[in-house]
């Protein structure tokens, strides 16, 4: 019995550092872009000198303070499409990421899920997977961790032009 208690208790211990990582396999592989920016990054980007008038930059200041990582994947490969959404769907369900949205728009597929921080409103993990349809082959995969408002994060994919931003927005407005 001891056995198996340690058992069970190391895999749930082990899980969330295996979940976090499982993205992290797409990295360096042919056929998929990635873009990674790191809590580093993010601090370096938050001390830019902005005009204070501009109300629109000073919410995304403010945001990128609150931001650890980003990952952005994007593909046309159908083959690195198929294991983006595998990889996500096992990610989504290890993690225990919650769905906010499916959206269905001209034959593309939009699925927003997340982790909720300390209040409904905060995210402490945004994942998006948008899959391609037949005009527009491109299946994007973007995960965004740290402290966040849901609707600060139009902003940001505004700004740094994300690869999918253009439907987050509409998703996020429809909701």
């Amino acid at each position: 019995m001891k056995k198996l208690l340690t058992i069970f208790l190391l895999i749930i211990l082990t899980t969330p550092f295996y979940a976090q990582n499982a993205l992290d396999k797409f990295n360096d592989r042919d056929g998929i872009t990635a873009v990674i920016v790191n809590k580093k990054m993010f601090d370096l980007m938050s001390k830019v000198k902005v005009d204070a008038t501009d109300k629109e930059m000073q919410q995304y200041m403010n945001l990128i303070k609150k931001l650890d990582n980003l990952k952005v994947y994007t593909t046309t490969n159908t083959n690195a499409a198929s294991d983006m959404k595998a990889t996500a769907n096992n990610y989504i369900k290890t993690v225990g990421l919650e769905e906010l949205m499916k959206l269905n728009e001209n034959g593309k597929s939009i699925r927003i899920v997340a982790k909720s921080g300390m209040t409904d409103s905060q995210i402490k993990e945004l994942l998006m997977f948008i899959e391609g349809n037949s005009r527009d082959n491109e299946t994007v995969l973007m995960s965004l961790t740290g402290n966040f408002n849901l609707n600060e994060i139009a902003i940001l994919t505004d700004k740094m032009k994300i690869p999918g931003g253009d439907e987050f927005k509409k998703a996020t407005k429809q909701k």
